[in-house]
């Protein structure tokens, strides 16, 4: 990304290569990342899906001692539990079916550099022991291995959800929580940054015309106040996929607001779905009905029952509506692929 012009007087906070805004709210992370850059302390990014956590990951690994380091990304939520215990620590051969080679895990490679561990929320209480014991000593033995392997890897969390919640669900440790939020950074979401706006449109902009080879320079007015009143669910990356999709869509020089998604027009679109004949409020007040009705009426885990119900219903339904394609069905849904992939196993719906 492109650097935003500097805050004059003020280093700490004037922004930072591949970040881009000048508001209040980056500001602030401008200056808490270059602060925590100079230390090795663990460092928890905390923030909704498409805020940047990774390039923030990126710019902590970059300003710090470790920068001529590797920077390893590691995605938790795209792997299932035994994938993921490989992918992190590594395994020997034939410590499992398939396992015809010894491998190096992302912990050996960040060795020297930075471990970045995205959606460390979606990990499983078994390998949140063992990342603990990586926080705290430093060490750990490969899939189907007795010897013990020890690194000098910083590592770099991101979770999409708040973890004290998840700790009091009891889905997520405790003592790992605090192993990892010893310096926390909160990533406003766009909604709460819309001054950065122009600066991003402006960037993704120079960025799609480059690649698109076209010259579309303009906004139509009608187009920027919609941008700019627009809740964005989706932040930046949801900027991002629009801007791209108006420079191809535009048949001139100028996006007009007629290139917008229409509930960026200010429209809310009906979605109807295959075999229900109906639009997606329909569909969830019919399975909350049902979820009701036949509920015991000391039923404790009635919400987490119809949530669930209409989360897979709604998955279901707009899969088959895209014909499947799951990266069309993600970005309808508002989330990425990888989470979709993830609440696809969570409810049976694999072969859908």
């Amino acid at each position: 990304m492109l650097r935003s012009p500097s805050q004059p007087g003020d280093d700490t906070t004037s922004p930072i290569k591949g970040l881009i805004g000048a508001g209040a709210a980056m500001r602030e992370v401008y200056a808490m990342t270059r602060k925590v850059a100079a230390s090795n302390a663990s460092v928890l990014l905390v923030g909704e899906t498409g805020t940047g956590k990774e390039l923030v990951a990126k710019a902590i690994h970059q300003l710090s001692p470790r920068g001529s380091g590797p920077f390893v990304r590691v995605n938790c939520g795209a792997l299932s539990e035994s994938l993921l215990e490989s992918e992190l620590f590594g395994h020997v051969r034939g410590s499992f079916t398939g396992a015809i080679a010894n491998r190096t895990g992302r912990f050996e490679a960040a060795h020297t550099g930075t471990i970045f561990l995205d959606e460390i929320n979606s990990t499983t209480p078994k390998l949140q022991v063992k990342l603990l014991r990586v926080l705290q000593e430093r060490e750990f033995e490969r899939v189907g291995d007795t010897e013990t392997i020890r690194v000098d890897t910083r590592v770099i969390a991101a979770s999409n959800r708040e973890l004290l919640d998840e700790v009091a669900k009891e889905h997520f440790r405790e003592d790992l929580y605090y192993r990892l939020n010893v310096v926390p950074i909160y990533l406003p979401p766009l909604r709460a940054r819309r001054e950065d706006i122009p600066a991003l449109l402006s960037h993704f902009l120079e960025l799609y015309n480059e690649a698109n080879d076209r010259y579309v320079v303009h906004l139509q007015k009608e187009a920027l106040e919609a941008l700019a009143k627009y809740h964005w669910p989706g932040n930046v990356r949801e900027l991002q996929n629009v801007v791209e999709r108006c420079v191809v869509m535009a048949t001139g020089d100028e996006i007009t607001i007629d290139l917008l998604p229409p509930a960026m027009r200010g429209d809310r679109p009906t979605v109807s779905l295959p075999g229900r004949g109906g639009d997606l409020d329909s569909l969830a007040r019919d399975l909350v009905e049902q979820g009701m009705s036949t509920a015991a009426p000391d039923d404790e885990n009635l919400f987490e029952r119809v949530v669930s119900r209409v989360e897979r219903e709604l998955i279901s339904q707009m899969l088959a509506a895209c014909d499947g394609v799951q990266l069309k069905a993600a970005a309808r849904l508002g989330i990425n692929r990888n989470t979709l992939r993830k609440k696809l196993l969570e409810h049976g719906l694999e072969e859908e």
